[in-house]
């Protein structure tokens, strides 16, 4: 199954790209996802990334553009994407 339809939560997280470079170079845990914004966990601090300005991988799967799921989890995960 595509990592894009799977739950993200407690999974390893690392930003790839961004049109913010303070954000390039983030990894850490997925603590929560809301319809447009992850939060991460790295040591102890938290990280609240807006989706629509990152690309980024899940435990070291092919890149995610964060454009394309913005959206509820719980839609992303039930919605079949058309090929």
């Amino acid at each position: 199954m595509d990592v894009i339809h799977m739950p993200w939560l407690n999974r390893r997280l690392t930003v790839l790209a961004s049109s913010d470079p303070s954000l390039v170079g983030i990894f850490g845990t997925v603590l929560d996802e809301t319809r447009r914004t992850l939060t991460i966990q790295n040591g102890e601090s938290q990280k609240m990334i807006a989706k629509n300005v990152i690309k980024f991988q899940i435990d070291g799967e092919p890149a995610i553009d964060g454009r394309r799921v913005c959206q509820r989890p719980e839609d992303r995960i039930h919605r079949s994407r058309r090929k």
